[in-house]
Parts: structure tokens; sequence; C-alpha cells
């Protein structure tokens, strides 16, 4: 599928402007929502697989990422769970799978905590920060401690070009390696991406991603779930969080695949897209 067969604008929600991609058509529509510090563009192996298989796909830079609006604040999970809402009420889709992608599986779940499953279909959490990251006295398996997270920050905030450099080639590498399992493009890719998200806006989302605690909002889910997750995933460890949020939801379905690091998607695309699309298919 090339880029001219995607639809692009900006859609206006409540308080800011999100630039949107739409392949349109009647097939059953799927919300891709990207991961930090990306944007949409880190779909580029789900689009066309999908299109090919007959669905909609819609797909958006986060407020603060990428094309969209940059405001100073609404970095919240409320508030970007209204923002997808926003989209699904102004595009007036209906049987949707939303499909969350690390911090972005955090805003599936505080979507339908906030808004109910009316409209969807079903829901897919890859390589998602759910149920919580931070550890705490009463979150012992989170697998983000405060010191990693301030010093995350701390470098963000000091050079952010050579803290996307590191983060890249964790993001792409298998746990307890540095060899990003992707080619040099595609990592160059991640890191102009990232270049896109205005500082504070990846700041204030870093803190919400690490903080927010979902373990209530899961318990809301009953549409048709599915948990994908890396084995080798370093960023977001499968045990302390995909393991967990497959227990958290009962009926959910899980898939691990074998050797793959956080940016699964595009490490290991072929068996991403045929998990998804599996799952879409029942």
């Amino acid at each position: 599928m090339s880029e001219a067969s995607v639809n692009t604008r900006f859609l206006g929600l409540k308080d800011v402007k999100v630039h949107v991609g739409d392949t349109g058509g009647t097939g059953r529509p799927v919300v891709l929502i990207h991961g930090w510090p990306l944007n949409a563009d880190s779909w580029a192996e789900q689009k066309p697989a999908l299109a090919q298989a007959g669905y909609r796909v819609v797909s958006y830079d986060r407020r603060g990422f990428g094309r969209s609006d940059k405001p100073g604040g609404g970095y919240d999970y409320d508030t970007l769970a209204d923002d997808l809402a926003g989209l699904l009420e102004e595009l007036d889709l209906r049987d949707v799978t939303l499909v969350g992608f690390s911090m972005g599986g955090g805003e599936v779940a505080r979507y339908i905590a906030r808004h109910g499953q009316e409209r969807l279909h079903s829901v897919v959490f890859a390589g998602a920060v759910t149920p919580m990251m931070m550890k705490s006295e009463d979150n012992p398996d989170g697998p983000l401690d405060e010191a990693t997270a301030q010093e995350m920050s701390s470098q963000l905030e000091a050079d952010p070009e050579a803290f996307f450099d590191q983060f890249t080639r964790e993001f792409f590498s298998a746990a307890g390696t540095t060899e990003p399992l992707v080619s040099e493009d595609v990592r160059q890719q991640a890191i102009e991406q990232s270049r896109q998200a205005d500082k504070s806006a990846a700041l204030k989302a870093m803190e919400a991603f690490g903080t927010s605690d979902f373990r209530e909002d899961l318990k809301a889910i009953t549409v048709p779930t599915l948990v994908l997750h890396g084995s080798a995933d370093a960023t977001v460890p499968f045990e302390g969080s995909g393991q967990r949020t497959h227990a958290a939801v009962p009926h959910s379905q899980l898939r691990v695949i074998d050797g793959a690091p956080h940016g699964f998607n595009a490490s290991h695309a072929e068996e991403f897209n045929s998990a998804l699309t599996q799952f879409l298919s029942e």
C-alpha cells in the first residue's frame, strides 16, 4: 500500500488538533495507538497488512507528538483517553478494535474505564504498560523503579539526542543485548519520529505512563482481548506487564513472540501481523 492511499488530515477535537491517517473503506475499523515517544508512522509495517486484509485502518499522532498540536498540558491518561473518544466520535467509528502499543495500551484501558465499550469490537494490548509500571509497596511487581524513572527523565531533559539514540537501541534490542534487531535505517526513522515530539510533552507523558495505575481499568474490560508481547522486551518487560495484564483480564488471549524486543511490531513484523490479523478474524 502506497502512502498516497492513506488519507491524512487534522481532526479537531475539544481543545487540540490531531493528525490522523485513515485508509477509509467499508471494512471493520482498527485504530492504532502508538508508543512513546514515536508517532503514527511507527505502524508502517501494520497499516498495509491490515488494509490488505480488508480492515479500515486509522492511526493518529497523540497530542504533543508527531504532527499533532503540542499544547502545554493534557498529557494525563484521562485527557488522552478523552482525545481517543473524541476521535472515535468525530469519525463515527463503531465495531472498532483498539490496538494500543506500549504507552498506547494505557489509553485503551482508560478509554474503556471512562467511555465504556459501546463502540468497541475488541482490544489489543501490544507491549503495553498496563497494569502499572511503577514499583511500590502495593505494586511490588511493577517493572519500573523510581530511580530508573528519574534517570530517564534527567537524561531526556539534559540531552534529548543522546537519550533518543540510547533509547532506540534498547527499544529494538533483545533484553541483555545491545544489537538492534532492525536495520539502522529503521532505527534512525524512530529517532526522527522522537525528535518530532515536544520536549515538555515527552517528559509529562513519560511521567504519565510510568506512574499511572490501570489495575481497576482492566477489570472493566469484557470485549475480546489480545495481549501481545515480546519475550525479550527490555523496555516494558513481559513478566511485569503483559503477563499481569493477561491475568487481570481473565478472558484475554495471550501471544508471546519468542526473542522479540519492545519494538517488535518492526523487528518481528510478520509474526506480529500474523497474531494480530488472526485475532481480528475471530
